[in-house]
């Protein structure tokens, strides 16, 4: 598995910035995964990366992922990262068997919440809690396009209780805060500065 060839194809597709963020978000819980469940964490990886490269182009259902997946099958990704990906959208109608499949429709809606809630606060993910999010998913007007019941769907498919699955997310996240733009913004990470004479 090739991350290296996962993130060409993702970048080509997608020129979003934000949609790639989210890639890595779910890039960054699907891994911590594969580490915690002893699984490969490359294919993982790359399932992750590839599960929304062609939203930008088809963001309709069902063209997203069915066009994306004709596209992998061309060239040559496995079947099981194919079908993990068609399965994290219900419509498709495609089971999620696999454990790599449960925890790409775990992570996908649950990252972007993540990331929702982190925006709104002076130090991003920094300190974010489990019980913050539980009480955002409770605001049905905070980041309205998540699916709450996705989220909780998916932590149930998995096996994981929920509070258990955000806070392994948050912190999946939080090591890679930079690269997914959670980072504080310079003024909430330091002290004030004295004034200078």
């Amino acid at each position: 598995m090739d991350r290296g060839a996962a993130w060409a194809l993702l970048t080509e597709w997608t020129l979003n910035e934000n949609l790639r963020k989210h890639a890595l978000a779910v890039e960054a819980c699907m891994t911590a995964y594969a580490r915690k469940f002893g699984e490969n964490e490359a294919r993982w990886s790359v399932t992750a990366l590839l599960h929304d490269f062609d939203y930008e182009r088809y963001p309709d259902a069902p063209d997203h992922p069915l066009k994306g997946s004709e596209v992998l099958k061309e060239q040559g990704w496995p079947e099981d990262v194919r079908i993990a990906i068609l399965g994290h959208a219900d419509y498709t109608g495609v089971p999620r068997e696999t454990l790599m499949a449960k925890a790409l429709f775990a992570c996908d809606e649950l990252a972007g919440f993540i990331t929702a809630c982190s925006l709104v606060r002076p130090d991003r993910i920094r300190t974010l809690e489990g019980k913050s999010v539980r009480k955002r998913m409770k605001d049905k007007a905070f980041a309205r396009s998540v699916s709450r019941e996705d989220i909780t769907r998916g932590a149930e498919e998995l096996g994981i209780p929920l509070d258990e699955h955000i806070a392994f997310c948050i912190d999946a996240m939080r090591a890679r805060a930079g690269e997914l733009g959670l980072e504080p913004a310079p003024a909430a990470s330091a002290e004030a500065a004295p004034p200078t004479a």
